[in-house]
């Protein structure tokens, strides 16, 4: 299945058709969660692939061998992807872990009164922008991503695939007063403690590691590993659809990147979006280098 140019419209929010199909869409919004299941959640590149990573190998144990066998798509498969129906039939383990980009207000009538384990994963959305501008310049089954200003502008107005950022982030953390079943964890926490962040996720999957088996986790979850890991650095996907002379999948999991590609006004401008739609929102999320570390819940 390619379908590289094909854009699939659901619920006003437009998808790639390469993996997405309306019948897809629909089953996702169908699906029937088990208590067992672990749902990871995201907006795209957030951090999506590294907690699938942490995730595999807490239920390992910290033995990488699933993880350097196994693509990341095959251990976590997509939801509201055409083939996830036939990975988790194929699938042996328990619990399920199951991956998607789907919002709140599409996926939260299925995950009423489920025990599903749930984990969303954010990051700060300069940074968000930046990485998923320079995605679409990689991936052929993304629209052409024009200039960085012209890219931004779609990401602060809610135009690109996968929809508004700021809807996305809202409607997954605003449940986590309601549901104890929900936790948020950001990649910044990821990227300045990663041993503490897999601690409190092995704990709250009741699947709680030794020392040992964290320290395990850490080496083999960290950027440098899963970069050179076939299995999560997307090397096995083929060239028509992810254009490997134009860019790394894994690009180089800084924090506080967008400041080498936004300019002053650019900088300005989102900090005044991000002001009007994150009214009232008590989110904080880190914007600087992580060994510089400045913590803000809108501007610098």
């Amino acid at each position: 299945m390619s379908r590289l140019d094909v854009i699939e419209m659901f619920h006003g929010i437009s998808f790639p058709g390469h993996l997405h199909t309306q019948d897809s869409l629909q089953l996702a919004l169908k699906f029937q969660f088990q208590d067992t299941d672990i749902l990871i959640t995201s907006y795209p590149k957030s951090g999506t692939t590294w907690m699938q990573e942490i995730v595999t190998l807490i239920f390992s144990r910290g033995d990488p061998h699933l993880s350097q066998t196994v693509p990341n798509w095959a251990r976590a498969p997509w939801l509201e992807h055409y083939y996830c129906a036939a990975m988790l039939e194929a699938a042996s383990t328990t619990p399920r872990i199951i991956t998607t980009h789907l919002p709140h207000h599409l996926l939260g009538p299925a995950l009423q009164g489920s025990k599903a384990k749930i984990i969303y994963v954010s990051r700060n959305p300069k940074d968000v922008a930046v990485s998923f501008y320079y995605f679409h310049k990689m991936a052929n089954f993304l629209p052409d991503a024009g200039s960085f200003a012209e890219f931004l502008n779609q990401f602060l107005e809610g135009t690109l695939h996968f929809g508004s950022w700021f809807d996305h982030i809202k409607g997954w953390t605003c449940q986590t007063a309601t549901m104890n079943n929900l936790l948020n964890v950001t990649y910044e926490e990821m990227s300045m403690d990663l041993h503490g962040t897999i601690k409190r996720i092995g704990s709250f999957l009741q699947c709680p590691l030794v020392e040992d088996e964290i320290s395990n986790c850490v080496k083999h979850c960290s950027f440098s590993s899963m970069k050179d890991n076939k299995m999560v650095n997307h090397t096995l996907t083929p060239e028509e659809i992810m254009d490997h002379s134009k860019g790394s999948f894994m690009r180089n999991g800084e924090t506080g990147d967008w400041k080498n590609m936004f300019t002053e006004e650019q900088n300005q401008c989102f900090e005044s979006v991000y002001k009007s739609k994150m009214q009232g929102c008590t989110l904080k999320f880190v914007w600087e280098d992580t060994n510089k570390i400045t913590m803000s819940s809108s501007s610098l």
